[in-house]
């Protein structure tokens, strides 16, 4: 495996719905808050304002990164309808872009089955068009696991830390067969672990990134 290193102060994580962060990237944003005390996390979640998923989601969240520079946005377009609010969608993106200053952009991948989800993919680089944007995979029933080729390998704390988190603040979800008791959520971060030779993992998709060379044996964003 490659190591790839970045010097990270500021992340972005967008999401079309209550759950598709933490799903996607629970592990991740628990490791990158334990080893950048303080970070600033920036959090766009376009559906779900004045429902308890609201609720749901500012407790997941805030429980994911401990110790973080920690604002979360939840707009209120329709679950399942985004892309019948293009316009309003992409300028929501770019008004809430406007106030953050990441290194690392976090938004589902282009080719998720969910029109949401691959909406918000989509509007993502076009607004953020000077960013490394990371697409993160949304386990559920569709069949669009993606090619993946950058990982994030944590232990199996980590993994059991998000299972944690997602039953314990996520109650609305859990009749879902897919959601379930979180078994599935601890398999799929072993499958990434194991194709990056490491306990578990989350893996994302790389689309554009500039590549630097040093003297040190690694490779820089």
């Amino acid at each position: 495996m490659i190591p790839l290193s970045a010097s990270v102060r500021e992340v972005v994580v967008i999401g079309a719905h209550c759950d598709d962060i933490a799903i996607g990237m629970g592990g991740t944003l628990h490791e990158l808050c334990s080893a950048v005390p303080g970070l600033r996390v920036r959090a766009l979640v376009l559906t779900g304002a004045g429902t308890p998923r609201e609720d749901e989601e500012r407790a997941a969240l805030s429980a994911l990164v401990p110790g973080a520079d920690l604002e979360i946005t939840v707009l209120a377009f329709r679950d399942g309808r985004l892309p019948a609010d293009w316009d309003g969608v992409k300028d929501a993106v770019a008004s809430f872009a406007g106030a953050t200053d990441p290194d690392i952009v976090f938004a589902p991948h282009r080719n998720d089955a969910h029109q949401d989800h691959r909406l918000l993919a989509e509007v993502a680089p076009t607004v953020f068009r000077s960013h490394l944007i990371l697409g993160y995979e949304i386990l559920k029933w569709e069949t669009d696991t993606p090619s993946l080729s950058v990982y994030l390998p944590f232990g199996s704390e980590t993994a059991k830390h998000k299972q944690r988190v997602l039953l314990a603040h996520y109650p609305s979800q859990h009749a879902h067969d897919w959601f379930g008791d979180g078994d599935s959520f601890v398999a799929l971060s072993r499958l990434r672990g194991v194709q990056c030779r490491a306990p578990h993992a989350e893996a994302f998709v790389l689309e554009k990134a500039i590549l630097s060379f040093t003297k040190e044996p690694t490779c820089v964003f």
